[in-house]
């Protein structure tokens, strides 16, 4: 009795243990910052945890113009068409093939058959016809990255007369005019493909409640803490993903991150700091990771606040700000005194346009021209996040607050969280700010017509820059189809913005990533957005 009495007992303790095990198999899931070792088989990780500095403001893409919610979103909507995995060359996605009108102003798009959304909607022509008319009847408040299609509906610069379902498995776009870049917007981040059901199902509440077709399916949001998103089961690239699930977490401090990243708590970081690079390589258990550069770090002024309505205070600007001290104290050496508004490995870019030198006596004599030799105050918003073009925004923002200080400027130093802080840009509530951006698509539309357009007042064109002359090049930019003769006119219109001065354009960096040495076959994208359907733990 004795011995089939501890047996009992044995059997006992042995089925609560596997009890409780089961109860406590989350995957790499977290609880009070910690996580388990993320093993559904006991094997091998399957769940990736990605650090990053401030939280998603929607998980529609369409409705952001914000690299946090594309981190996201690219896992979870697909496009017509996709980027290289390191480059913004155009590859087959949810369109197998595609044929272009000799006259450029038809595009016949071939679907791939038997794809569903995550809510078991078909996708077909049809609703890519329903996402786009949504978008084209909304306006830059609702889908402000619309915009790369020349205005909306009711526009009259609206370059797409028609999205029409030609059969089930194929869609057509004519257009108004040509649009070189047209391709190329199509696979932008923001025009991902919406279940239509979910759309109708959740109104304007869809942005928390997101059904694409891609890798990974939507699983919960808890503002400025966390978002994730699991495997798709049904996905239509067999094997993929390889990942059974992702969790963002928000971390606002880099060193912070960096932290957990060593103790094990996330798998990936961005926006790491220059200074924290050696740290990294010298911990046999992590990597940097180098995201290749297609970005622009700037200080807005916003034209319609006096004075920096006046082109000489805004040029004044300009000389006071010593570029290189702030790329060899924050940077690392890792990025390039910007001089125009888009990078140097963008088409079109403009090398023989001279850069404003630091020159604060010239600063001055232009501020005394302008009719302000003793100075003016005004605010100077700094990020509150950590961005790929400037990692340490607060501590550059104290630089400018400095430099600005010496010609009579007396800068005071603002800031807000994330997402006001963007929506404030974008209302024009702010006199300077600083900003960035990273390229979406690799043309050099992208930077000109997205960032200082006047169609894009109110979109991303935060700095409310008007000038006819260069609407006028951009438009004709768009509609040519050579790439020479549209280089030459980006050339010019480079010429035009680098006199007016909108902006202070600061910095091209090259962004630092780090994460755990057993990460493998992550490619970060020039984007900043990748889709992570390849990646694992080996």
């Amino acid at each position: 009795m004795k011995k089939r009495s501890i047996l009992v007992l044995l059997i006992s303790i042995l089925a609560i243990s596997m009890f409780l095990a089961g109860c406590n198999s989350k995957t790499n899931n977290e609880t009070d910052g910690k996580k388990d070792p993320g093993t559904s088989n006991g094997s091998k990780k399957d769940t990736l945890v990605y650090g990053r500095g401030g939280d998603s403001t929607s998980l529609d893409p369409i409705t952001t113009t914000e690299g946090e919610a594309f981190k996201v979103t690219i896992n979870i909507f697909e496009n017509l068409l996709v980027y290289g995995d390191k480059d913004t060359s155009i590859k087959p996605g949810l369109a197998e093939k595609w044929e272009t009108s000799d006259d450029g102003l038809t595009y016949t798009f071939h679907l791939r058959k038997g794809v569903k959304f995550h809510d078991g909607t078909d996708f077909n022509a049809d609703a890519v016809v329903f996402n786009f008319d949504r978008w084209m009847n909304g306006n830059e408040e609702k889908f402000p990255y619309y915009t790369m299609f020349g205005g909306y509906k009711k526009d009259e610069g609206h370059v797409i007369k028609e999205v029409k379902a030609v059969d089930p498995n194929t869609v057509q776009f004519i257009l108004k005019r040509p649009q070189a870049p047209f391709l190329k917007n199509i696979a932008m981040s923001p025009f991902g493909m919406a279940s239509p059901t979910a759309v109708k199902k959740w109104g304007d509440d869809f942005r928390s409640h997101p059904v694409g077709t891609g890798p990974f399916k939507f699983v919960e949001w808890k503002q400025k803490d966390r978002i994730a998103i699991e495997k798709n089961p049904d996905y239509w690239q067999k094997g993929l993903p390889k990942l059974n699930k992702i969790i963002f977490r928000v971390i606002p401090e880099n060193t912070a991150r960096l932290n957990a990243l060593a103790n094990g708590e996330i798998d990936v970081m961005d926006g790491l700091n220059n200074s924290d690079e050696a740290t990294v390589l010298a911990n046999d258990k992590l990597q940097i990771i180098e995201r290749p550069s297609m970005n622009v770090g700037y200080i807005g002024l916003t034209n319609t606040h006096k004075p920096l309505d006046n082109k000489l205070v805004r040029q004044a600007i300009n000389y006071a700000i010593d570029k290189k001290a702030i790329i060899n104290a924050f940077y690392g050496g890792k990025a390039l005194a910007a001089k125009n508004p888009m990078p140097p490995s963008i088409e079109g870019y403009n090398d023989a346009i001279q850069e404003y030198p630091f020159d604060l006596e010239k600063a001055k004599a232009l501020l005394k021209e302008a009719g302000l030799e003793k100075g003016f105050e005004m605010d100077l918003w700094a990020m509150p996040v950590a961005r790929p073009y400037m990692p340490e925004a607060q501590k550059v923002a104290e630089v400018i607050q400095d430099s600005l200080g010496k010609i009579g400027i007396k800068a005071k130093i603002q800031s807000v969280d994330w997402a006001t802080y963007l929506e404030k840009a974008r209302k024009g509530e702010f006199d300077a700010f600083m900003l960035g951006w990273t390229g979406d698509n690799g043309d050099p539309d992208n930077f000109l017509y997205t960032l200082l357009d006047k169609d894009s007042i109110g979109s991303n064109n935060y700095a409310y820059y008007s000038n006819d002359e260069l609407h006028k090049i951009l438009i004709e930019a768009q509609t040519e189809t050579e790439q020479s003769k549209r280089n030459e006119l980006y050339k010019k219109a480079q010429e035009i913005i680098h006199e007016d001065a909108p902006w202070v354009p600061l910095v091209h960096s090259t962004p630092l990533l780090a994460a755990a040495k057993d990460l493998q076959n992550y490619l970060p994208h020039p984007t900043g957005s990748e889709c992570l359907s390849n990646v694992e733990f080996k």
